[in-house]
């Protein structure tokens, strides 16, 4: 954006309201029912995103706002350990390979069932198959308007790019061998490929519901996960309610999800969130307001009892885009520029307070990963005597000459628009060139991104399973559409290199982690050196829940299973007084 098992019923009712009438509310009656393991049935999860999300329906998902939502809704057949960050089972029972790791055979759990939708005959949710698995695969690796995922399988699995090319009917390394077995055959080994059943792309769903809906699945949702759509309130809140039919169960034999409802609101400002979580209306907040978070830390260390604070490195970096194929950034040099003539450090201690680290003086990799030294990739600090000397190079000294440039940025807080106001104020000062920074929703910025309509973006690239590659794919001019009118997705930079390629390449068909490891660096040095981006600094995850929330650890990806998630019965307590 990896990741991505007693039987007992809640005792109490939802109380719902209409659209209308804003998000579900918890009754004043509502009762928590212990279970074994000293856990608790029941409670509304009641959380905030500051930005909407963009579609729902697996094979489109590239942003995190939408990943977090549809990942409580859909599954793969694999997941991703909540407190680890390592790939388990999700939808597979079992499974095999062969020595060259090339064919891989599944077993499919046979108590899954989809929602129940009226996608059905019955409007009963039918069992999953191994057809199922098959029908997704196949058409993520077919040419949509709707499909972003292709790359996950194309010239993956074998004879996979002649079907999304048109030159094959099916595709040959796909087998269904029984219900429920299914038999996946590469191209050639690859090391990413678990990985990749358990992204977003591989979320499995039912042909009926593709069909009934169509494009309509950017709301209308049929999985088998723990907790199914209930209602959409466009740009104010999405409501998912507990699938009863869930197939996971915890290690004391209780069926999950143990809560009863999520429910997710798309308050833009921080502040407002922020004291809605003290007020006890939400039980999460997720990045802290810059201006806040200070007193938010000195609170915490005072009143550990009030909330608790999950602070952590992240997997995502945050950086300035450059359109590669645009006039003016074309040019290395200018690119370069831009790279050396931002104060890094100065954004950080007075932007935002400290709410980062490593102010982007290495690669486009966070340093979070075991056995990959990010030290040992040399990317650009603040240096205005290199600044100008590459803007010299690129034929504007002083920038005499240089076009106005647009910074596009999403309204995902006030912090971002602070940053965006502090790069305008450097590079004028510093290159003297001139730029707008201009504010959309997030949909407009995906649309420009992908689309290419855009000069210099504010991004943030968070992974959506724990591995170097996931932030050097997206620089894969194999990805790159045939033409520059058609949309790129992942390479939104539409940035190009034969060398990067070949040792991307290279760590794909890897032996172990180790060498792949090894080729992905000697990949991201290459990549540095054209800076077709610009580094900005790496995140760290401040994120405060109330004290009665429990199993929810904090990770670096910011990967959330509610599946597991409690309220142990200080929630009912609070509730009475």
């Amino acid at each position: 954006m990896q990741r991505f098992v007693i039987p007992v019923i809640a005792l109490f009712t939802l109380m719902m309201t209409t659209a209308c009438q804003g998000p579900m509310k918890q009754s004043s009656e509502e009762t928590l029912t212990a279970v074994p393991g000293g856990k608790f049935y029941g409670g509304i999860f009641k959380m905030n995103e500051s930005e909407y999300i963009k579609n729902l329906f697996p094979h489109s998902i590239i942003d995190v706002y939408s990943y977090r939502v549809a990942s409580q809704i859909y599954e793969g057949l694999f997941k991703f350990d909540q407190h680890s960050l390592k790939v388990v089972p999700s939808l597979v029972e079992s499974y095999t390979t062969n020595d060259a790791l090339t064919k891989y055979t599944f077993k499919l759990k046979k108590n899954v069932f989809f929602h129940d939708d009226p996608c059905f005959i019955d409007g009963k949710g039918r069992k999953l198959n191994a057809n199922d698995i098959a029908y997704c695969f196949t058409l993520a690796c077919t040419k949509d308007k709707n499909n972003q995922s292709s790359n996950l399988f194309v010239d993956v699995i074998k004879g996979a790019d002649d079907f999304y090319d048109k030159k094959a009917d099916s595709i040959e390394g796909i087998k269904v061998i029984d219900e429920f077995t299914i038999e996946f055959t590469l191209e050639k080994a690859n090391s990413m490929f678990l990985y990749n059943l358990a992204r977003p792309g591989a979320f499995i769903f039912p042909k009926e519901a593709y069909e009934l809906y169509e494009d309509e699945m950017r709301t209308k949702c049929v999985g088998t996960g723990a907790f199914r759509l209930s209602s959409v309130d466009e740009d104010i809140s999405i409501i998912l309610k507990k699938n009863e039919n869930y197939h996971g169960f915890d290690e004391y034999g209780n069926q999950l999800p143990f809560l009863n409802a999520l429910v997710i609101t798309f308050i833009k400002k921080k502040e407002i969130e922020f004291f809605q979580f003290k007020k006890q209306e939400l039980d999460m907040v997720y990045r802290l307001p810059t201006n806040f978070i200070i007193n938010i830390l000195e609170e915490a260390d005072k009143q550990s009892k009030k909330y608790n604070l999950q602070r952590v490195p992240e997997m995502s970096t945050q950086f300035l885009a450059f359109n590669n194929q645009n006039e003016t950034f074309k040019d290395v040099n200018v690119r370069k520029a831009f790279s050396f003539a931002i104060d890094r450090q100065r954004i950080l201690e007075y932007i935002l307070n400290g709410e980062g680290y490593k102010a982007g003086i290495h690669g486009i990799t966070p340093p979070v990963f075991e056995s990959y030294d990010i030290s040992k990739i040399k990317g650009y600090s603040f240096n205005l005597d290199s600044a100008r000397y590459y803007m010299n190079k690129a034929g504007y000294p002083n920038g005499k000459g240089f076009p106005a440039i647009t910074l596009d940025l999403n309204s995902e807080g006030q912090q971002y628009n602070n940053v965006a106001l502090e790069i305008k104020n450097q590079l004028k000062k510093h290159l003297n060139i001139t730029i707008k920074a201009e504010i959309s929703p997030f949909s407009h910025i995906a649309e420009k991104s992908t689309s290419g309509k855009y000069e210099m973006l504010r991004l943030a690239w968070i992974a959506d399973y724990p591995s170097p590659e996931n932030y050097l794919w997206a620089y894969n001019s194999k990805l790159l559409p045939a033409s520059p009118k058609d949309k790129s997705y992942p390479n939104l930079t539409r940035y190009a290199n034969k060398q990067f390629d070949e040792y991307y390449e290279k760590a794909l068909t890897a032996k172990n982690t180790n060498e792949a490891f090894q080729y992905f660096m000697e990949a991201e040095r290459i990549l540095m050196k054209d800076a077709p981006f610009l580094v900005l600094w790496y995140d760290e995850g401040y994120r405060l829940i109330q004290p009665y929330v429990k199993d929810f650890p904090n990770n670096p990806m910011q990967y959330r299973d509610f599946s597991t998630v409690y309220f142990d019965n200080a929630k009912e307590l609070n509730a009475q007084k």
